[in-house]
């Protein structure tokens, strides 16, 4: 069984930086192997993808967080992260992550439970 568990959400000013964590468990999933991607939902909007990071390691956002946001993993503790600097209000939402069915390869199907990030002054 897979499980995603995010952590590292919290309330910053605008400007500030949050650094948010995905660890993985479970004996199929390996970050090394299957793509995860960071999705966030404010109130009231649809979820949007934020950041995707595949197995080979190439990355891609969303324009809105271009620049300022950067996807990473560390494939020894079996963790995605998702370093955000330059926050503004607007990036306000809870963030989740979203992994890859170890058996169903492009079928992203595992949610985390999700993480509150709150810019606000």
């Amino acid at each position: 069984q897979v499980q995603l568990v995010e952590s590292g959400g919290g309330l910053v000013q605008p400007g500030g930086s949050l650094r948010l964590s995905c660890a993985a468990s479970g004996s199929m999933f390996r970050i090394k192997l299957n793509g995860v991607d960071w999705y966030r939902q404010a109130p009231g909007k649809q979820r949007e993808l934020v950041a995707t990071i595949t197995n080979d390691g190439s990355t891609n956002y969303a324009d809105s967080v271009k620049g300022r946001f950067t996807i990473s993993r560390d494939n020894a503790k079996n963790t995605v992260y998702l370093q955000m600097n330059s926050l503004k209000p607007e990036d306000t939402a809870v963030y989740y992550c979203n992994g890859e069915n170890p058996e169903a390869p492009g079928v992203f199907d595992y949610w985390g439970q999700g993480t509150q990030v709150t810019v606000s002054s």
